[in-house]
């Protein structure tokens, strides 16, 4: 359990930068599609030699919607944005998944309804995200795209619908034969998506550089293999607030290393809205 935690508290934090190094010369969809294929397949092949059953049809269709929400949508957005919005910057907007945890376990699922403390920690995570974002920035047309905002924010939420749905979901008993579909699922839909939109016909391969393909290795082992495996395990062995926990050690993990390795810029501001981003979030995971 605590190798677990740590696994999607420091390696998910760093994933980040990886990502951003990334999709400096790779497309985006086609390096998520790749990362989750590659990681679903080493999966699928050690879960079939243990001997474990394929999953029925049904298990597939349920791997399916975990994977587009999780991996197409949620993970698909963050590679996307990262193009124009800072690693740092990203996993200090995704940090508020908490947040619709909450609220789409209550509507969806019929979950606590909302308590003074949870409106709390909404309005605080809010005033934090939007103070990270900055009207006067919207309002001007400065600072981060409006159009990357709103892609890590749909991101967000389809994380947190994705990851309760897996809870109630027909899926493999074993939840690394589970991991498998999800992610062989995810990432062909990512790569069908990718070839829709013509990705792999604009990559010039002696214009990918080191750094990226490196990125794509870490990926691939540590943050597939490694980090969703354990959070996927997570799901099914504590509750989702406690696996929601991860929200306040990844934006500082993120921030740092985006400051320190990837020279991104660390204001003021930033501190200020990660403090009160975190303050929301704190609120809300300990509601009860």
């Amino acid at each position: 359990m605590i190798l677990a935690f740590l696994a999607i508290y420091i390696i998910w934090g760093s994933t980040y930068l990886a990502i951003r190094f990334g999709v400096e010369t790779l497309p985006p969809f086609l390096m998520a599609g790749i990362r989750f294929v590659l990681a679903g397949s080493v999966l699928f092949i050690w879960e079939r030699h243990k001997g474990t059953p394929l999953p029925t049809l049904v298990q597939w269709r349920s791997a399916a919607i975990v994977g587009g929400l999780l991996l197409v949508v949620g993970n698909g957005g963050v590679t996307w944005a990262e193009q124009a919005i800072p690693s740092g910057v990203t996993a200090l907007l995704i940090s508020t998944s908490p947040f619709w945890f909450v609220v789409l376990e209550w509507i969806l699922f019929r979950g606590i309804p909302p308590t003074g403390r949870i409106v709390a920690g909404l309005t605080i995570g809010l005033c934090g995200v939007l103070l990270l974002i900055g009207p006067d920035r919207i309002l001007t047309g400065g600072g981060f795209p409006l159009s990357g905002i709103m892609v890590l924010l749909i991101a967000t939420v389809s994380w947190a619908g994705g990851s309760l749905y897996s809870r109630r979901a027909l899926m493999p008993a074993s939840p690394f034969m589970a991991t498998a579909a999800e992610m062989l699922t995810g990432g062909g839909l990512l790569l069908l998506l990718s070839t829709i939109l013509g990705e792999p016909f604009s990559v010039d391969p002696a214009a990918v550089s080191v750094s990226s393909i490196l990125a794509l290795a870490y990926l691939f082992v540590f943050g597939s293999l490694v980090a969703f495996t354990a959070y996927v395990w997570l799901l099914r062995e504590t509750t989702p607030a406690r696996v929601s926990t991860y929200a306040y050690v990844n934006p500082v993990i993120a921030v740092i290393l985006g400051w320190t390795l990837g020279g991104e810029e660390l204001t003021g501001r930033m501190i200020i809205a990660a403090l009160i981003i975190v303050v929301g979030v704190v609120l809300i995971v300990t509601h009860k």
